[in-house]
């Protein structure tokens, strides 16, 4: 997988846009998120630029389960979580393992419940990115 591949260290720290974006996505405010994280992702020549897609990928799926859009829910929380297994146990600080054995749930539950009943996931089911309680990394 691209995601793989060592294209140079991972910065010192999170860009002020990824920051951003991981705060809109924490507030529910995912097309908001998407913005900034994308904005990030162009920016970002190295590895790093497929947590930040990862990221914004299940916050789009996240996205389009509020609008009713199963298949875009799914297709997107899958290649998220892709993107993001790459980078477990934690990059930069952020708890990707336990962002991806969150998103793994919410999956499962949106396959479980299929199409018809995408309007029934609980939206407190949800996760958050959170910080892991180790330093990130330099």
């Amino acid at each position: 997988m691209a995601a793989a591949a060592d294209d140079g260290p991972f910065p010192r720290g999170l860009p002020e846009e990824v920051l951003r974006g991981i705060e809109e996505f924490n507030r529910g405010a995912f097309f908001e998120a998407h913005e900034h994280l994308e904005d990030a992702w162009r920016a970002e020549s190295g590895r790093i630029r497929y947590l930040y897609q990862g990221i914004l990928q299940v916050g789009v799926g996240f996205y389009h389960q509020q609008n009713g859009n199963w298949s875009g829910a799914v297709s997107l929380l899958r290649g998220g979580i892709r993107r993001l297994e790459d980078f477990e146990p934690e990059a930069l600080g952020i708890d990707v393992s336990g962002l991806v054995r969150r998103c793994r749930g919410c999956l499962a539950e949106l396959e479980r419940l299929g199409p018809e009943r995408v309007h029934e996931f609980g939206q407190e089911k949800i996760p958050r990115v959170e910080f892991s309680r180790r330093k990130a990394s330099s």
